[in-house]
């Protein structure tokens, strides 16, 4: 997929754990998980903008397009 997510290294330099933010964004760590190993087929906008709000960064710190 020519989409890159890049939570773990956004959350490594926050000093952040995936249940920690999970839970200030209101998803189960489940779903995070899900979206950090990109085998999410969409992400919503509002759990990008909470992401992004818990994280200090903007959708770009997060995902990535990279051509094959």
């Amino acid at each position: 997929m020519p989409i890159i997510i890049n939570l773990d290294k956004i959350l490594e330099e926050r000093g952040m754990k995936s249940n920690e933010l999970a839970e200030k964004i209101g998803i189960t760590t489940a779903n995070l998980s899900i979206l950090k190993t990109g085998k999410a087929k969409a992400v919503r906008f509002s759990t990008l903008e909470s992401i992004c709000e818990a994280l200090d960064c903007q959708p770009g710190d997060i995902l990535e397009y990279t051509k094959n």
